[in-house]
């Protein structure tokens, strides 16, 4: 099984920015450790802090994936042609957020990926990307 998470804006800071929120492990520490904990699952990793280049590898992963993992960051609460995207692909996508989003900001609480995505999860940390691949393994 081939699994691909896709992170969006400002997630290439996590372990730095806002730590109180985000906590202080950087997803270049945390993706080695979840294809140690999973090696049963072929995991690949893309960020960009751009929309179009978010869209292109949603669209790509179709051909090679057989899931993402999905946290398009603040594109998720502004991003309609990300949440197309999402309903373009036959490959299930599941949402994750490391924050409770609707324990936070108003316009936090609409996603446009969440009515496209088979499922969402929210407020477990990184753990969130475990309980996202779990979810995927076992679908």
């Amino acid at each position: 099984m081939r699994i691909c998470i896709i992170n969006g804006p400002n997630l290439n800071l996590t372990g730095k920015r806002e730590p109180e929120t985000y906590g202080i492990v950087s997803f270049d520490e945390f993706i080695p450790a979840l294809k140690e904990e999973f090696p049963q699952v072929e995991i690949d990793y893309f960020q960009s802090n751009i929309e179009g280049e978010l869209i292109n590898r949603i669209q790509e992963a179709e051909f090679v994936c057989d899931g993402i993992v999905l946290n398009a960051g603040g594109y998720s609460h502004s991003s309609i042609a990300i949440g197309d995207a999402v309903k373009s692909v036959k490959v299930p996508v599941v949402e994750v957020h490391m924050t409770n989003i609707w324990r936070r900001e108003e316009y936090r609480h609409r996603s446009y990926v969440s009515g496209a995505a088979r499922g969402v999860i929210a407020g477990f940390g990184l753990s969130s990307y475990r309980l996202a691949l779990i979810s995927l393994m076992y679908q």
